[in-house]
């Protein structure tokens, strides 16, 4: 007998669209407004079946284009909410496309979208929470609290940066390049709101508006290089606030910045009503990321930009700030976990974006189906887990002791000597924020070259961010300039390591350790795997008596 397929997700909306001539550009290939206006009604579908009321769009996170999409083929497209927060959810697209001649399958883009459920007379509406129920489903979760953290502090971020950076404007030079103004970009263009562009609510539909942005967005980038752009990469759409039918809405676009081979075009869309006494209301803003490509599909070098005085310098700079936070978060976030180098360099401009994979990554080790239970003593288990490259160890027990104040202690590296024997000692070289400190570690254990190893650590502490969530403290190694490897230690790395603490009680915790072994540990998992040494049970009691021993001096200090 057949095993019984898995629950489907109630939350899960699929829909395919074939691709028509009326979809397409000059080039016969799918606009991509048309393609946002699809998974702006997917995500929007998946949100309302889950929260049984109207849903608007709050907001798009950023979107890559890995490919375009031709006539005659198939957009497949799959959303369905990751976590649902107190009135706001996270809904998670995957687009792709099939070619129905050759049957090939391949992926387009990943998107993640926030939407906010309305009830009567726009009022906003509590949301029931949601359980994932598979592996995927997951790690989905986790990480959506981790999202959410980093769209809160995404402004902040790029003042950050640009506070940082040079205040005057400085143009690069390119041979044979003749700079043009950014005022001959400028696009400006009026679409009137019908009932055709509204969603069952009497809003403006937010993929239609997203489809204007890109229509105009388009033209801009058109007129600096005089050539047919292709759109590939959109940063965060935010919706400010809701348009209807019968507004009349201004979407002005102009080049803020060209690079060598790409261009960045800021868009905006503003509503008024029929009077032209009415105040204009800003709805949304974007950047959106151009290349022109040759024949053989290569992007072509672009003219400079000559910046207006005054706003436009702010735009141009703010343009290279932008882009440099999109390389930090393509080299960090977006690649998979195989791809992260062991230790990033770290700097104040990818600050977020690392601490956001370190939390992550370990969310989604703890994620994982298959960990097996290799050892038990002591009431302290081990248990392993083995794929791709990895191999990885969980040990855990339960603690007299709450969550938060376990959560304070196990923190604190400088304090894990006093029951780690592998640690001789940790200095705290940089308080990043509340939540992110960089320590130094010197290790107790010789390497093979017969000195003590050193680490450059990054720690990142997450508190719950609903009940059920655990306390987090996740660890991975980073470069700093001021502490480069020296000749008196050999400098070791940790990729993916650290603490989840999961109230059991109002006394008691489960704690667990997680480590994604690299070659310097595998011999001490393997070992104790095996049963040839018990040091994960001796370390691990250690540290329960260190949590039992401080945490009525916790108490007294707070």
């Amino acid at each position: 007998m057949a095993n019984p397929s898995p629950t489907r997700n109630p939350t899960e909306v699929q829909m395919s669209q074939l691709v028509l001539p009326c979809h397409t550009n000059h080039r016969g290939e799918l606009s991509t407004g048309q393609l946002l206006k699809w998974i702006d009604t997917a995500a929007c579908l998946s949100a309302e079946r889950h929260a049984g009321c109207p849903c608007v769009t709050a907001s798009m996170d950023d979107m890559y284009f890995e490919h375009t999409i031709s006539v005659g083929q198939v957009v497949n497209i799959k959303a369905k909410v990751n976590r649902a927060f107190n009135s706001s959810m996270e809904v998670g697209i995957q687009v792709s496309y099939e070619d129905l001649c050759s049957g090939k399958h391949c992926s387009i883009c990943k998107a993640y979208a926030s939407f906010v459920a309305q009830g009567p007379s726009g009022s906003k509406v509590k949301l029931k929470p949601l359980t994932p129920q598979t592996e995927e489903e997951k790690i989905e979760y986790s990480i959506a609290a981790e999202r959410r953290r980093m769209r809160l502090v995404h402004k902040d971020t790029l003042k950050d940066l640009l506070t940082r950076s040079p205040r005057e404007t400085e143009l690069e030079t390119r041979d044979g390049s003749v700079a043009v103004p950014a005022e001959k970009t400028r696009v400006e263009s009026v679409e009137l709101v019908l009932p055709p562009h509204a969603n069952h609510q009497g809003n403006t539909f937010g993929g239609q508006i997203m489809a204007w942005m890109e229509n105009v967005a388009t033209i801009a980038a058109s007129r600096l290089c005089h050539a047919h752009p292709t759109l590939r990469a959109i940063e965060m759409f935010h919706f400010r606030g809701p348009s209807q039918v019968g507004d009349r809405l201004v979407l002005k676009a102009i080049v803020n910045n060209a690079f060598k081979n790409s261009m960045e075009v800021g868009v905006c869309a503003e509503a008024h009503g029929q009077e032209m006494s009415d105040s204009r209301r800003h709805i949304n803003s974007a950047f959106m990321t151009f290349v022109v490509l040759d024949e053989a599909g290569q992007p072509r070098t672009l003219p400079m930009v000559a910046p207006e005085p005054g706003d436009g310098e702010r735009r141009y700079r703010e343009a290279s700030a932008r882009k440099k936070i999109r390389l930090d978060r393509k080299y960090v976030v977006s690649c998979k976990q195989t791809e992260v180098p062991l230790s990033v360099p770290w700097d104040q401009s990818n600050k977020v974006y690392l601490s956001y994979n370190n939390v992550s990554a370990l969310k989604m080790l703890v994620a994982k189906a298959n960990w097996a239970l290799a050892r038990e003593k002591e009431k302290v288990r081990m248990y392993t887990l083995e794929e791709d490259k990895f191999l990885s160890f969980r040990i855990e027990m339960s603690v007299r002791i709450a969550a938060s104040q376990a959560f304070s202690l196990l923190s604190d590296l400088r304090r894990r000597h006093e029951w780690d024997s592998h640690y001789a000692r940790a200095e705290l070289v940089q308080q990043v924020d509340d939540d992110d400190m960089i320590y130094h570690v010197v290790s107790q254990a010789l390497s093979h070259e017969n000195k003590p190893q050193d680490f450059v650590i990054l720690a990142s502490r997450r508190k719950p961010c609903s009940k059920g969530d655990p306390y987090v403290v996740a660890f991975r190694s980073v470069t700093l300039p001021t502490h480069p490897a020296s000749d008196g230690f050999t400098r070791g790395e940790t990729l993916c390591s650290g603490f989840c603490i999961w109230p059991e009680s109002e006394e008691m915790s489960k704690v667990a350790y997680y480590n994604q072994a690299t070659p310097g540990y595998l011999n001490y998992v393997t070992t104790n795997v095996a049963g040839l040494s018990s040091n994960f049970c001796a370390t691990f009691k250690a540290c329960e008596k260190f949590l039992l021993k401080n945490k009525e001096d916790l108490i007294v200090q707070l």
